[in-house]
């Protein structure tokens, strides 16, 4: 019996009345930008958009649905996430010491094995003079306070034990 009213509407679907040709549809979308289509009315608070629905037949090229407006909506803005980082900083000196150690030693102005150039810099100001033999560099500090420095450097610029 079922086959029977299958063949029925499948008979009568070339027959359907000029209502089914061009339709109205209510657009309906809540505040988090959730959207639906319904021929029924939205929920109270939603925004409601009434949409043509135009048939579709081969010779014809419009879309079936039109654009809906472009305007934002909460779900299409784009949030902005900070990256996550995995594992550590690598300096050029091994993390010989860590960031903190490193803080230190420039606030006590001290050098410690394991320092860049820059570290040193920070710790103790420019050098009076900068000597480079074979493959390392050498920072003097003059007397300043009464305390004079030399800074030995290898050659990858890290302050040598």
């Amino acid at each position: 019996m079922p086959l029977c009213r299958y063949l029925f509407l499948l008979a009568t679907l070339p027959c359907l009345s000029p209502w089914a040709a061009d339709h109205v549809v209510h657009r309906c979308e809540n505040d988090a930008g959730h959207v639906t289509f319904t021929t029924l009315s939205c929920e109270q608070g939603d925004t409601l958009t009434l949409q043509q629905i135009h048939s579709f037949s081969p010779s014809h090229i419009e879309p079936m649905l039109p654009e809906a407006e472009g305007r934002k909506t909460f779900s299409n803005k784009t949030r902005r996430k900070e990256p996550t980082i995995v594992g550590q900083l690598e300096d050029s000196c091994g993390n010989l010491i860590n960031a903190s150690q490193r803080r230190d030693a420039i606030l006590n102005q001290r050098i410690v094995a394991g320092m860049s150039q820059r570290d040193v810099v920070s710790a103790l100001g420019k050098p009076d003079t900068i000597k480079v033999r074979n493959s390392s560099t050498r920072y003097t500090y003059k007397t300043k306070r009464g305390r004079s420095a030399e800074v030995v450097f290898d050659e990858r610029g890290c302050v040598k034990s």
